[in-house]
């Protein structure tokens, strides 16, 4: 029987692993890096032209009884973007593909800028009033822009799925073995503790969320960030080498990483991906909860929450490890290219020796500071995308219930990531979150034509000198209920 089990268990977790290379395969980098660079010229390479406006956006407007803020909807979409790839991924993206992978980075996150308008764009012109609130993403703009039922209900499922049942393990996962290891707390403590603090925000719904997120959000970059900036400091003067040292190992112009250009390419574009998240669909659910006179308002935000992301927290991460030399390179043939510290695992590791270079009593304890509000705040970011996907599901607002087993269900993955995570279950989620990006990246592809006459409006009406106010009748935007009521 035992052998009867393995056997099936095994066949399981090969047919898992077939999906998940299937799904995350190149064509998904390819579609990425195509879409970013359609949308790019699309919009007018608007990641350079209104960056001023973004940040200006960013800190106008307010919440009302349905919606949050600009910050606040920023600050939830920045939580589920900034988690443990920040950390694990970027020094992951390195010892892959040596230095240069963190161009890649930088160019994906340029590139996906762009992506990220539209979607959230998107999510602010469909998206409608439900329990009081506002709800929206691509399950949402599928349907109403697309008329494609099935379509979004494949993408809720997926969303539900992966966000509530497999991703959130794999983050507390990450929280109570660096606690252990900095602290030596007990995960089963560490799980008790996340449970009671999550169950404690999330009971409080969208609002809850945002106001934690908008306090946490900022201090974990900004403290991150910092602590990076000062280390940078003691290398002030290698800052030139540095920078020539990414740019020779993206192009192939550096000896020691001639080897891994491919790999370079590879893993930057992958881990710019999987940080950035955009185009995956997982940003537009905070984005239409904002409470905004112009859906291209809340769509230049997120535009510029990529930049916060990969600019500057990835970025924070890639100069504290290679100013201080503390990363290893793997030869795709095997043995490394670079090993600087002897036995070190790929991931976290990295960045707590980077860190401990210069303060030796701090570098576990920081690192695992950082984690437990980078993944975190990303366990409550999922909640909101499940939550969101679930009352779409649930159209009419009958099944009451189904919220407090969803908000069980994400709490006892929570604790059961803490004292066992299963490689399984991450690629699973790997799978779920990849199937999003497939489903919403043709979406949004399909669906451009709205957002793009969105920052026509939007334009329209600045260099009118004229608050931009959205009229979706006028720009023959059908399907947008809330907007025509608003005109109302």
């Amino acid at each position: 029987m035992c052998a009867t089990e393995n056997f099936y268990l095994s066949n399981m977790e090969q047919a898992i692993n077939t999906i998940d290379n299937i799904i995350w395969s190149n064509a998904l980098i390819i579609l990425c890096l195509a879409t970013g660079v359609y949308f790019s010229f699309a919009t007018g390479f608007l990641q350079v032209r209104y960056l001023k406006d973004m940040v200006r956006l960013l800190f106008g407007g307010t919440s009302s009884a349905k919606g949050v803020s600009s910050f606040q909807a920023f600050a939830i979409a920045l939580s589920g973007r900034i988690g443990t790839g920040n950390i694990a991924g970027v020094a992951t993206a390195i010892a892959m593909g040596g230095p240069g992978a963190v161009f890649w980075m930088w160019l994906i996150a340029f590139l996906g800028s762009a992506s990220a308008y539209i979607e959230a764009t998107l999510g602010q012109i469909y998206k409608e009033v439900k329990d009081g609130q506002y709800r929206g993403g691509p399950a949402f703009y599928i349907e109403k822009g697309l008329g494609i039922k099935w379509y979004a209900i494949v993408f809720a499922v997926a969303t539900i799925l992966s966000t509530a049942l497999f991703l959130p393990g794999v983050q507390s996962n990450s929280i109570a073995l660096s606690s252990q290891s900095a602290f030596s707390i007990p995960v089963e403590y560490t799980g008790i503790g996340l449970v009671v603090l999550l169950g404690l925000i999330i009971i409080g719904g969208v609002k809850r969320i945002a106001k934690v997120a908008e306090v946490v959000v900022p201090f974990m970059a900004g403290g991150y960030i910092l602590l990076a900036i000062v280390i940078i400091a003691f290398h002030f003067s290698e800052i030139p080498d540095v920078f020539m040292l990414i740019f020779r190992s993206a192009f192939n112009f550096e000896p020691a990483f001639a080897g891994v250009i491919g790999m370079a390419v590879a893993w930057g574009v992958k881990r710019g991906i999987y940080s950035n998240e955009a185009g995956q669909g997982t940003a537009p659910h905070a984005a239409a909860a904002a409470e905004v006179s112009h859906p291209a308002k809340q769509g230049l935000v997120q535009a510029f929450s990529v930049y916060v992301d990969t600019l500057f927290v990835c970025t924070a991460t890639a100069f504290m490890i290679l100013f201080t030399g503390k990363y290893n390179v793997q030869n795709p043939d095997g043995g490394y290219l670079v090993e600087n510290i002897p036995g070190a695992a790929i991931g976290p590791e990295y960045t707590q020796h980077a860190i401990a270079q210069h303060f030796p009593t701090i570098g576990g304890p920081a690192v695992a500071i950082a984690l437990l509000f980078f993944a975190f705040t990303t366990i409550m970011a999922y909640y909101y995308m499940a939550e969101t996907n679930l009352s779409y599901l649930d159209n009419k607002g009958r099944h009451k219930w189904a919220v407090w087993v969803l908000r069980i269900l994400i709490l006892a993955a929570t604790y059961y990531g803490t004292i066992k995570t299963a490689e399984t279950a991450w690629t699973l989620g790997d799978i779920g979150v990849g199937l999003m990006a497939w489903l919403n990246l043709i979406a949004i592809l399909l669906l451009r034509k709205p957002a793009l006459k969105a920052l026509k409006d939007y334009r329209r009406q600045k260099k009118a000198g004229i608050d931009p106010v959205f009229r979706a009748e006028d720009l023959g935007i059908t399907g947008t209920e809330h907007w025509h009521k608003q005109e109302e």
